[in-house]
């Protein structure tokens, strides 16, 4: 596995998305162990898209503009909905006590959604995983799969960081209404941003 590979997945991990989103506003609203349990929904819905790029089904998610809408619509609806969630009822900001872990179950299932419906995943890895595969390899299957399971690894312990941070930051938020305010209008409004943005994605 080369420095390349890592240094870039490390980038494209950090980079805000809907899955650094969605950890930070569990993280802020609930505490450490519910932004742990997005973290790893977040991750498992990783595998799909993995899973995706490694059988080649990607190619067809590309060259099909009916599976590619339909699939972005869903992503796009989902993201409106947390959005929405947020507005009204404070959504993965719902500021909570800790939660038993059936609280927790319904967090990961939620973070793995959000990257399951989102079709450009499947077309990241589709771009993204070659790349990395040396000329000639025979085995070219086990060499994706053990770069899918990198970058899933790679995932999980920079959300895990992610949340850690914003369970820090949630006792001194949560004290000031105010800024409890605005930061759910900001959450908010970046999930709605992002599923304007996949929206318009060709």
């Amino acid at each position: 596995m080369s420095t390349e590979f890592l240094l870039t997945s490390l980038i494209v991990v950090l980079l805000p998305g809907t899955g650094v989103i969605y950890t930070l506003a569990v993280g802020l609203g609930r505490g450490f162990w519910a932004s742990f349990a997005a973290a790893i929904g977040c991750t498992i819905g990783i595998v799909p898209a993995a899973l995706a790029s490694i059988v080649g089904l990607a190619a067809l998610l590309h060259t099909s503009a009916l599976a590619f809408l339909v699939l972005k619509y869903l992503g796009v609806l989902y993201l409106f909905y947390m959005a929405w969630g947020i507005v009204r009822q404070g959504g993965a900001l719902d500021v909570q006590s800790q939660k038993p872990a059936k609280g927790y179950v319904k967090i990961a299932i939620t973070g793995t959604l959000i990257n399951v419906l989102n079709p450009k995943l499947s077309l990241f890895f589709l771009a993204f995983l070659p790349q990395f595969i040396p000329a000639g390899t025979g085995a070219a299957e086990a060499e994706l799969i053990k770069l899918a399971l990198s970058f899933m690894a790679m995932t999980f312990v920079v959300f895990v960081g992610y949340g850690a941070f914003a369970a820090v930051a949630r006792d001194y938020v949560i004290q000031r209404p105010t800024v409890m305010a605005w930061v759910r209008r900001c959450f908010a409004g970046a999930f709605g941003a992002l599923g304007a943005k996949l929206a318009l994605a060709d």
